[in-house]
C-alpha cells in the first residue's frame, strides 16, 4: 500500500503559495494566497504559458516581470522563499506518514474536481491513496444524536461494508463517527474528510492499523495541524458529497446547522450527488425532500444497497483547466 507519495514540484509550489505550513518558525511569514487570489495567479500562468513549477526555477524572474502580473510580486517572492521551512514541515509529516499531492497531480481525485472553483488546490492525507477515487455512500447528520439515531447510522455502516462500497464521512463526534466505526467494524474501508487535526488523527492509536491495513483513508484540504474552524467544517462538506456516489443526510436541524447547510447546498447548487434522507418525519427532512432529496429506502441486503446508489447522479468528470485555470 501506499502511505507517502514524492511532492511534485507544481505542488510544492502550490504549498509554498497557500499553505499556512504550521509549525515553530522564526521571524514573520508573509500571510498566503487566499483561493481567489491563487485561482487569479494560476489562471494567469496557465493564460500564458507557465506552469506552477516554473516559479521554483532560474527563469522565473520572467514571471515577476510581466506587466499583467495580477499579484503583488514581492509578496509572491517572499512566500516561495519559504523553501526552507517547507522542507522542514514536510519531514514532519512524512515521520507522521502523512502525503499532500495537488491538483495538477495525477493521483488528484478527478472525483473533487467536480468542485471546480472549490476544489482544493491541495489535498493531504494518511492512508492507502488508492482509496481516493472509489466512491461510495456519504454519511452526514449532527453532532448531538441520540443513541437510537447512532444505533440505526452503526446499522446503516455496517451494511455499507457487506456491500463492499465505501463509507465516507467527516469524522465529527456524534452521526459521521457512528457511521464510520460501523462500517470499520463490519470490516469495510471508510474515507474520512477531515476539517481539522488530520495529524493528531493519523497518530490515534484506534486509527494506526487501520491505515496500514487499508481500511481506513482520511484527507483533509488544510494544514495537517490546523484546529478546528466552523468556516472550514462548512467547506468540508461539499468535498465529502463530491467524493460520494450518493449521500444520506441522517438527522438534521431545521435551517440551521452545518448538516443542513451542506444538504441544501447540494440540492440547490451543486447537485453532484442522489441526496437521500432518513425515513422520518421531521419539519427539515420534508424541506430537504422538496429541494429534491429522496426517502432513504432502508436496503436490507447489499443488492439492495446496490441500486439506492446507482440512482441517477451528475457523475461527469471536470478537466483540471476547467477546474483551476477558469
Amino acid at each position: 500500500m501506499t502511505l507517502t507519495a514524492d511532492i511534485s514540484a507544481d505542488t510544492q509550489a502550490a504549498l509554498l503559495l497557500t499553505a499556512p505550513l504550521l509549525a515553530k518558525q522564526r521571524g514573520a511569514s508573509p500571510e498566503p494566497l487566499q483561493p481567489s487570489d491563487y485561482r487569479r495567479f494560476t489562471r494567469f500562468l496557465y493564460e500564458n504559458g507557465w506552469h506552477l513549477a516554473d516559479l521554483l526555477t532560474k527563469d522565473s524572474e520572467d514571471v515577476f516581470l510581466h506587466d499583467r502580473l495580477p499579484l503583488d510580486a514581492g509578496r509572491l517572492k517572499l512566500l516561495l522563499a519559504r523553501g526552507f521551512h517547507l522542507s522542514q514541515v514536510m519531514e514532519q509529516w512524512h515521520s507522521r506518514a502523512i502525503w499532500v499531492i495537488g491538483a495538477t497531480d495525477d493521483a488528484y481525485p478527478s472525483r473533487l474536481l467536480r468542485l471546480e472553483k472549490h476544489a482544493p488546490s491541495v489535498l493531504y492525507g494518511c492512508g492507502d491513496l488508492g482509496l481516493l477515487d472509489q466512491g461510495g455512500l456519504a454519511v452526514v447528520g449532527s453532532r448531538n444524536a441520540d443513541e437510537d439515531t447512532l444505533s440505526y447510522t452503526r446499522r446503516v455502516g455496517e451494511l455499507a461494508a457487506r456491500s463492499e462500497h465505501m463509507l465516507i464521512s467527516g469524522g465529527a463526534r456524534g452521526v459521521d463517527q457512528a457511521a464510520m466505526r460501523g462500517a470499520l467494524e463490519a470490516g469495510g474501508r471508510v474515507l474520512g474528510v477531515l476539517s481539522n487535526d488530520l495529524q493528531r488523527s493519523a497518530l490515534h492509536r484506534e486509527h494506526r492499523d487501520l491505515l496500514i491495513e487499508g481500511q481506513l483513508l482520511l484527507v483533509s484540504p488544510y494544514d495537517p495541524a490546523a484546529g478546528f474552524n466552523v468556516g472550514n467544517a462548512m467547506h468540508r462538506n461539499k468535498m465529502i458529497y463530491a467524493m460520494a456516489d450518493a449521500a444520506l443526510v441522517v438527522n438534521s436541524d431545521f435551517q440551521q446547522g452545518g448538516t443542513w447547510a451542506g444538504a441544501v447546498e447540494q440540492l440547490d447548487k451543486l447537485k453532484l450527488v442522489q441526496v437521500y434522507v432518513r425515513s422520518e418525519s421531521g419539519k427539515a427532512f420534508e424541506s430537504l425532500i422538496r429541494k429534491g432529496a429522496h426517502l432513504w429506502p432502508d436496503p436490507e441486503t447489499p443488492d439492495e444497497f446496490d441500486q439506492a446508489l446507482a440512482a441517477e447522479s451528475n457523475q461527469q468528470e471536470t478537466p483540471v483547466q476547467a477546474a483551476f485555470w477558469s
